[in-house]
This record gives structure tokens, sequence and C-alpha cells, in this order.
């Protein structure tokens, strides 16, 4: 049952407001100093306080309040504060809502409006500590690699994902070329991002080239540079990649973009460090580590004969796969708390409807989602209607939608999802932290 303190030295306004949230479930606690109040903070649970703005008899200059919730917000920053005052105190309750306060009423006070305010700022403040649980949540195996290793800031809970980094930092140190495979979005750039923080050269040039969004005409220039003239509008020489990345890596997004006349020249460069500029019949070296990204099936380029062979097997020598979002249903919430703003907060629903979207955009989908959302969201609380998602419109069979799972649907449904917590959720049309009240509800352990 949810608990409020109310700090006022009237014992007429604690009773009326005693009696107010009696009837709501909402047990009353009762100091009638500041200094009463800060002691029942330290020794009760308290969900949300109610303090008046004066305590001294023929008071009304509001600093007495003033001083408490400084002290109040400075111990407890995340406890939910509403002042209580006299209209001679407006203009001071307005400054501290400014500082932090959540709100304010007038006396005498609106008494649906009250309930409304506390009911709605405990919900708020529940769902910001879970929030906050979960992303201090990582596994211990995730936690042993980000102690380990530099991961760029990547955020993960998925054994998929977990696989993926740790192979990352396994071949790190090693100067052999890497081809990352994945759908458009899914992260390919974060996991070269991690091979080049936790290699040798880490200090050196990291390059990178999205060689796909560049004109088959100046890919090679900007790949291998040009000599003045060389070209249409080449009015200068130009130093290409390649030679900017010496003694470091050089990342080379969406490489089945690749021509084959340019694919030629990096079978040579990767083959013997050796190239020209585009005019220019001079020779050149460069020491480069190339990591190689695609969302194409280089193979089936390869049969149509838009891709060399040979250069496929130079660039794939070591081959990391990032899977997409949809199949790291793990990793969906915590992406979505990390691209949030501080203040903002995820509904039950809106995780649901998170967890039940097939993602086609990836993480980048997710990243613009989340984004808008937050723009959207009323008193920083993210409902479902702010993602601007599907609503998943059924759920499985094998669940009633119009009453909660007993502890035998909660059972099969984590034996067939082989007790993975986020895809039972998904399963079964709830958020994580729904599904683990549930749990608690009927004694069934969190993990197996």
């Amino acid at each position: 049952m949810n608990q409020i303190l109310v700090i006022d030295d009237n014992p007429g306004i604690a009773n009326a407001l005693e009696i107010l949230f009696s009837l709501y479930e909402i047990d009353t606690l009762h100091a009638k100093s500041p200094k009463e109040g800060l002691f029942i903070l330290q020794t009760n649970r308290v969900d949300l306080v109610i303090q008046d703005m004066n305590f001294t008899e023929d008071t009304t200059s509001g600093e007495e309040g003033q001083t408490l919730f400084k002290q109040i917000h400075a111990q407890y920053p995340d406890l939910p504060v509403i002042l209580l005052t006299a209209w001679g105190n407006l203009e001071t309750a307005v400054e501290l809502v400014k500082g932090g306060a959540n709100d304010y009423l007038t006396k005498p006070w609106d008494d649906t409006k009250l309930v409304s305010t506390v009911q709605n700022l405990m919900e708020l403040s529940q769902l910001r500590q879970q929030t906050n649980s979960m992303l201090r949540h990582r596994s211990k195996t995730t936690q042993s690699l980000a102690n380990n290793f530099d991961l760029c800031g990547t955020i993960f809970d998925s054994p998929a994902m977990l696989q993926t980094m740790t192979m990352a930092t396994q071949i790190a140190h090693s100067d052999i070329p890497v081809l990352i495979t994945g759908p458009n979005g899914s992260g390919k750039e974060k996991v070269a991002e991690t091979i080049q923080a936790n290699s040798s050269v880490k200090d050196k040039p990291f390059i990178k080239v999205n060689v796909g969004a560049l004109p088959s005409e100046l890919l090679e220039a900007e790949l291998f540079g040009a000599e003045a003239g060389a070209f249409t509008g080449a009015q200068k020489k130009r130093i290409g990649r390649f030679e900017a990345a010496d003694g470091g890596t050089l990342f080379l997004d969406e490489i089945g973009n690749l021509p084959l006349s340019g694919q030629v020249k990096l079978l040579r460069v990767l083959q013997t460090g050796e190239f020209e500029r585009l005019g220019s019949s001079q020779t050149l070296k460069a020491n480069v580590r190339v990591i190689s990204a695609t969302n194409a099936n280089l193979l089936d380029d390869i049969a149509n004969g838009s891709f060399r062979e040979d250069l496929y097997y130079r660039l794939n020598v070591i081959e990391i796969k990032v899977e997409p979002l949809a199949n790291r249903a793990e990793d969906i919430l915590p992406l979505a708390l990390n691209f949030m703003q501080p203040d903002n907060i995820l509904s039950p629903e809106a995780e649901a409807t998170l967890l039940a979207h097939q993602w086609p955009g990836n993480v980048r989908e997710l990243e613009n989602v989340m984004k808008r959302a937050c723009l959207l969201a009323t008193n920083g609380k993210i409902e479902s209607a702010n993602l601007g998602l599907a609503t998943p419109e059924k759920l499985s069979p094998t669940v009633k939608t119009n009453s909660e799972p007993d502890k035998d649907s909660l059972l099969d449904a984590l034996e067939k999802n082989k007790n993975n917590i986020s895809q039972t959720a998904k399963y079964l049309g709830m958020s994580r932290q729904s599904l683990y009240r549930r749990l608690d509800k009927f004694s069934i352990p969190r993990s197996f």
C-alpha cells in the first residue's frame, strides 16, 4: 500500500487528509514540524510528501517551507513533494516548483485534484524507479566484458549481442581483416568502433568511409586519392582514405557497393599494401587494417558477378554477424531507455508496444521512435500512443486478453520461451516489469 507523509503543524489538516486518502487505500503519516518530518523520512518508507510552507504561528513568509523542501530534495531527490500553500506563499511555491518540487496546491484545496495529483505522482515515481533499476541491470557476463574492454557505449543485454561483442574484443588485437555482416541500422559501426578501441592501434587513425553513400565515379578518388586534374573538378591533389589511415584502421561500410574497378585496387592494397592515386603512376604504400561491413549477401553478389570472390575471401578472414533487433528482444528496452531524455519514463503499455514491434529499421528506427516519443510525452511519461507504432491487435491464442494469466499459463509461457523473461513478456503481451510482478504474485522464481 502506498504511504504519504503530511508535514503540517495543523492537526485538522492532517486529519482531513488522512480521511481523504484512506478512501483511496493510501496510508498517511503526520509530522507537526520539519524536524519530525525529516526523522520520519529517515525511519519509514514514504512514497510522497505533502508539506506546509509555514510552521511558526503568525508566520506567512514561506521561508520555513522553503528550507524544509530544500532539505528533503537534497536527501531524497526522487521523492515527489507537493507544497500546500496560502495565497501569500504562491510566488515562493512557484519558485520551488522550478527548483524541483512536483506541484503546489492552495488552501483550501480541491479533493479531486489533490487525489489525482498524488496518484499520478506516485505512479510516475514508481515507474521512474523501475526505469532506473533497468538501467542499472546488466548480466554478470556483460558487466565483466565492460569492465575489461572498451565497448564504446554499446547497450545490450541479449545473448546474441553478447556473443558478437565478445568476438569483437577477442579479435581486436589481431591485424587481420574483419567483415561485419547484418541489416542496416543494427549496430555494425558500433562493432567496428569496439574493435578499433581495443586494438593495438587504438591511438592511431580510425577512418570511416560509407561506400554506399558515394557516387561510383568518386569512390576510387576517395579511397586512393587523386592528383590535380585527374578528373573534372579535381583542382588540387587529394589524399585518399588509405593514405590518411596509414598505421591505423579503415572502416569500409556497405562494401558491397564498391564497383568492380575499385574492387581490383582494393584487392591489391590488401595483398601488397600498394596503390596509386588517380592520375599518378607513383606507387604508395600504407599499412592499414581493413574492417568492412555490409548488409548484402556477398555470396549472392559473387554468383551474379557483381563482387569478386578473391576479394571476398580477403575481406572475410573473420566474419562477425550482427543480428537484427527483432532477434535481440532483451536489447529493446535497455536501448529505448538509453535513447530517452533523463526525465522521461516508459509506461508499462509503452514497454509492451516496443517489445511487440518487429523493428525493420533496427536500432536506428528505435532511436528515432524514442526521440519523437520524448517530444510528445506529457509530464515526461511516454505512453504507447506517443511511440507512433502499431499497437498489437491480439495476443497469443493461449493467453486470455480480458484477464491476467494464471500460474499455469505463466509456467507454460516460460517453458515455451526457454525461461527467457523478455521473450516470455512479449509472448504474453505485457511489459517485463508486469511479468515480474505476476511471477512474484505466484512465487515463481525470476531466474532459473
